[in-house]
């Protein structure tokens, strides 16, 4: 099995306790499934909690459910992307649930298998797709979205300021011959940035592979679509566990969390009335991040931002 150290694992626990031991027989959403464990960690602690793993890659559903076996019909794998979050729960047969987490971003195991084409760093196709089954891959849309997506994509989900100049190379290269390598990408990012942005902020095509990767899979699309969805499919006492890696995505967590547990009652009136109150309370007030020690463990933690919200009124 790969080696994986799951994110926050303790912190996570704590902050679905408590919704989980609301109930005699507590439902929990694990809507980033990967290798499972976080589920695995959950199923432990609690002897009574079925776990619903979503997962889009085939791969990782086949590992975690590998890995979870011991735990019968109390881990239920389901192949979907989590924007499908309500038709997963009511076909297991249930209408509201005790808590859900999101680990978003790409997976360790994804990160590692070099023929994913996710990483920089190693030379692999730019495939980049989470489902390999199904959409177009990473060299599928370099190869062939006009110049102006292109530079769209690099903007919104990279944030990468020389994206025109990276598209016009990707754009030279392509009318050579077909681009389909990540080694290839990567240089030509390199290639085509300023030579004092490449002395600072780590790898240059880390933002051209966020972006490219954020593209194919819909990622952020998925995750606004996602979040209302499970607040909505919370019990009262419910918890929503959020951890993002990425800044867009962090952002679309925020917004969704703060609007839910702000009352919209009128400001001349002088008590707040029950139809004007917040029905979600923010467990984390901002966002966390990881101890000194886990950094130490778990370097791949670094960038992660936590996010916790309770349903407090139906």
């Amino acid at each position: 099995m790969p080696v994986h150290v799951s994110v926050m694992l303790d912190r996570c626990i704590a902050l679905l306790t408590p919704a989980i031991e609301k109930s005699s027989a507590p439902v929990v959403i694990d809507a980033t499934l990967g290798l499972g464990g976080h589920s695995e960690a959950l199923l432990r602690r609690h002897s009574d909690l079925t776990i619903i793993g979503i997962d889009r890659d085939p791969e990782a559903i086949a590992v975690a459910s590998v890995r979870l076996a011991e735990f019968g019909n109390r881990f239920r794998p389901v192949h979907a992307v989590y924007d499908e979050i309500d038709n997963v729960i009511s076909s297991q047969g249930y209408k509201k649930v005790n808590g859900i987490l999101f680990d978003l971003g790409v997976s360790s195991m994804q990160i590692d298998e070099n023929a994913r084409g996710f990483s920089y760093s190693q030379d692999a196709p730019l495939d980049m797709r989470m489902d390999r089954s199904q959409g177009q891959s990473a060299g599928d849309l370099i190869n062939h979205e006009t110049r102006e997506n292109l530079i769209a994509i690099l903007r919104k989900f990279g944030e990468e300021k020389f994206a025109p100049r990276i598209v016009d190379a990707i754009l030279r290269q392509r009318a050579i011959a077909p681009m389909n390598s990540t080694i290839q990408l990567a240089e030509l990012v390199k290639e085509n940035i300023p030579a004092a942005t490449r002395r600072t902020g780590g790898n240059p095509a880390k933002r051209t592979f966020q972006a490219l990767r954020i593209a194919v899979n819909d990622e952020l699309g998925a995750l606004t679509r996602a979040i209302p969805d499970s607040m909505d499919a919370l019990m009262v006492g419910g918890r929503l566990v959020v951890m993002s890696f990425q800044s867009l995505e962090d952002r679309i967590v925020k917004e969704f969390f703060v609007k839910a547990s702000t009352s919209t009652s009128p400001r001349e009136l002088p008590v707040e009335l029950p139809q004007f109150a917040a029905k979600f309370s923010l467990i984390v007030k901002s966002s966390e991040t990881p101890t000194e020690n886990e950094l130490l463990e778990n370097p791949r933690s670094q960038s992660v931002r936590l996010r916790a919200i309770e349903r407090i009124a139906a």
